[in-house]
């Protein structure tokens, strides 16, 4: 059985294999230059952030200032990550999609069932965007609101990890599933039904993300593994999911 640390070795250099890796210029431009804008907004601001939340906590808890310092910064730099994730994706969305087409063509030899057609299909991609953003935004915010919550907010940093692995295989597996015509709805219980396979890919993609500048080049990779993901965890679970 593939696993997700496989998928994406091997998504990694199908991308950058002799066919398909004129598909990656474009989504890499665009992530990059999201990238140094909000690189350079964040460092102007991050300081700020943190005097500000840090300010909030009673006095009472000053004893517990060299716990709670640690547990900020993280979460601060986990919502950072998060808002960042989410613009680029917005933005290389149509990219991604027609990539995951390609690399599919490429792996089963058999095109996608989506037959909307190139411009349709770019449209249509961010559309499917703002649906997930619509599903991610109000749990992103009640984890958001957590983390200002004294002593509750120790919980912050495991919440917003186990949220960002389950965020990131929807993020990237839904890029496949969309080009098979796979429903929002239906690509959710598909993913929850093989549980382990998709937290397990969606956990290695967040940390491909922490990883400064080599992100950019490393996510095309996460894209074609969504699709080896795709192909060998959850094509056949049609049967599965309509029964539920």
């Amino acid at each position: 059985m593939l696993n997700a640390l496989t998928a994406l070795s091997q998504g990694t250099r199908l991308v950058y294999s002799r066919g398909l890796r004129r598909y990656v210029f474009l989504p890499i431009l665009a992530n990059l230059l999201v990238y140094a804008g909000m690189l350079s907004y964040v460092l102007s601001h991050f300081g700020g952030w943190l005097d500000g939340w840090m300010a909030m906590v009673p006095g009472w808890l000053d004893w517990l200032s060299w716990l709670i310092w640690p547990l900020f910064v993280i979460s601060l730099v986990v919502i950072v990550f998060f808002t960042f994730t989410l613009v680029t994706h917005l933005i290389a969305a149509p990219f991604y999609g027609f990539l995951a087409e390609k690399v599919e063509i490429e792996v089963t030899g058999r095109a996608p069932l989506d037959d909307r057609g190139l411009v349709r299909t770019a449209l249509d991609a961010l559309g499917r965007e703002l649906v997930k953003l619509g599903y991610i935004l109000p749990r992103m915010l009640v984890l958001f609101v957590i983390s200002w919550i004294p002593v509750i907010n120790l919980m912050a940093p495991v919440l917003w990890a186990a949220f960002s692995a389950w965020t990131m295989a929807i993020t990237y597996l839904d890029y496949p599933m969309d080009n098979n015509k796979v429903s929002f709805a239906d690509m959710r219980r598909r993913l929850a039904t093989r549980r382990w396979p998709t937290l397990t890919y969606g956990g290695w993609v967040m940390l491909i993300t922490w990883v400064p500048l080599a992100n950019l080049f490393l996510l095309p990779g996460a894209v074609a593994a969504a699709v080896l993901m795709w192909d060998r965890h959850y094509r056949d679970l049609t049967a599965v999911t309509a029964s539920r």
